[in-house]
């Protein structure tokens, strides 16, 4: 994938940016592996079409593995990779950020 701004804040962003990305990766950070429907529930309100969509490319960036089972019903398990990984000192500085300033952040 071509990424044309040599900013490394900017290629971070596209990656973890948009509202679903970096809570798909948070809960797979706190528990993996997980199924559609428990990443589903970790990410309300978000849609089963959109989380499909954020999912796959999650999954063409090398971040995140996902396993088909077999079986009836169908079982589909995601997990991040070893490139994923990485990722996860990111994902706990943001957590301790937001935890120590939640009640300073006043929404718009």
């Amino acid at each position: 994938m071509d990424f044309p701004n040599p900013c490394p804040v900017a290629l971070t962003s596209r990656i973890l940016g948009g509202r679903w990305k970096s809570r798909i990766i948070w809960a797979l950070v706190r528990n993996e592996p997980l199924r559609f429907a428990a990443l589903r529930r970790a990410c309300p309100p978000v849609s089963d079409r959109i989380l499909t969509k954020e999912l796959r490319e999650l999954e063409g960036w090398g971040l995140i593995a996902r396993k088909a089972y077999p079986v009836i019903p169908p079982k589909t398990e995601y997990r991040l990779t070893e490139f994923g990984n990485t990722l996860r000192p990111i994902m706990a500085a943001m957590a301790d950020w937001g935890l120590t300033h939640r009640a300073a952040i006043v929404e718009p």
